[in-house]
């Protein structure tokens, strides 16, 4: 199997953690470099020739594009895939247009990342899922990109793939709530991994109180920061804009949580878990399809990170009845769902 040298540019830790972690799956991935800087990553790209560079656009000193401009000239050899959030049709059509051969918006990074190395190591175009209904033409280096039913070759064995895990449970009131969030929690960080609660006031001090009960060293797992709690109400004020989640504003504001966490967990793999009611605070203030929005944002977060995710609603069986539109709309956007 030939061996594939990889330099890895991407500013934000625990996406770049996972980029590496994702591609030492596969053993014929060698990385070379990791770095968080633009101008740093031309000057690592003119060093070290890799033959493939995952490059963030966002990047400080240099923007990911212009350091691609310059990284063409320096090492036109070197392949290179723009992993970005940014899923502008017009900064896609830039990047590519300057020689890269794959475009992947993070979010869908656990499911096409390594895809997308394999279309691109064959010479082929690969842009991603999340920029579907729109056309970008072929660099002119390119192999034709496959046609849309043709499969991808077959992951090599023992090829890890990033399972998605957003589950939803429906409690029948605040106790029920508590212990099933509780049972959520413990487990987690009992195996020294890392929470993350956003939830009222109320809720988080309950939930405090029910883990000390059960012998959970809560203050060992705060201090150590593998257990984050945050309020409900001001994580929505970061993302809402006129009574919608903002997509960018949802992504940044859940990367800046599981940084918070990441950097308490130890190896290479992260895991964390993630527990809240964002969603349910909406739909009971009678935002409804903002709500269900907001839930499919976290199920594409599920699939682009190694993270578990656990929604919790309050929710009678008259409200059930009365929205059940609603009602089906969320269960659609989990991977699980439940009554409690």
């Amino acid at each position: 199997m030939q061996s594939c040298r990889v330099l890895v540019v991407e500013d934000f830790e625990p996406f770049r953690r996972l980029i590496c972690s994702t591609l030492r799956t596969r053993p014929e991935f060698q990385i070379i470099g990791e770095v968080a800087d633009g101008l740093e990553a031309v000057q690592r790209a003119e060093e070290l020739q890799p033959d493939l560079i995952m490059l963030d656009i966002g990047l400080p000193s240099l923007n990911g594009i212009d350091a691609a401009r310059r990284i063409r000239k320096l090492s036109p050899k070197s392949k290179i895939i723009f992993m970005s959030q940014e899923s502008s049709s017009d900064v896609v059509h830039e990047a590519l247009a300057l020689g890269a051969l794959g475009y992947v918006v993070k979010i869908h990074a656990g499911n096409e990342l390594l895809p997308a190395v394999a279309e691109v190591l064959q010479g082929r175009q690969f842009v991603g899922s999340g920029l579907s209904g729109h056309y970008f033409a072929p660099a002119p280096d390119s192999i034709p990109p496959r046609h849309l039913n043709e499969p991808l070759s077959p992951p090599a064995p023992g090829s890890m793939e990033i399972s998605r895990s957003h589950e939803v449970e429906f409690y029948s009131d605040d106790a029920a709530f508590v212990v099933g969030f509780t049972r959520f929690i413990e487990a987690p960080l009992k195996s020294g991994n890392a929470v993350v609660v956003i939830a009222t006031e109320s809720h988080r001090k309950s939930l405090l109180q029910k883990l000390l009960e059960n012998g959970v060293d809560i203050a060992a797992a705060v201090e150590q920061g593998r257990y984050v709690s945050v309020d409900v109400a001001e994580t929505l004020s970061s993302f809402m804009v006129n009574d919608r989640p903002d997509p960018a504003l949802v992504m940044k504001a859940a990367g800046n949580l599981i940084a918070t966490v990441a950097k308490a967990s130890s190896g290479e793999r992260i895991r964390i878990a993630a527990c809240g009611e964002c969603a349910p605070v909406l739909w009971e203030q009678g935002k409804g399809d903002a709500a269900v929005e907001l839930e499919q944002l976290w199920d594409e977060i599920a699939r682009g990170c190694n993270i578990d995710i656990l929604c919790g609603y309050v929710l009678s069986s008259f409200q059930r009845e009365q929205q059940g539109h609603i009602y089906e709309r969320i269960c659609a956007k989990h991977s699980a769902a439940s009554s409690h």
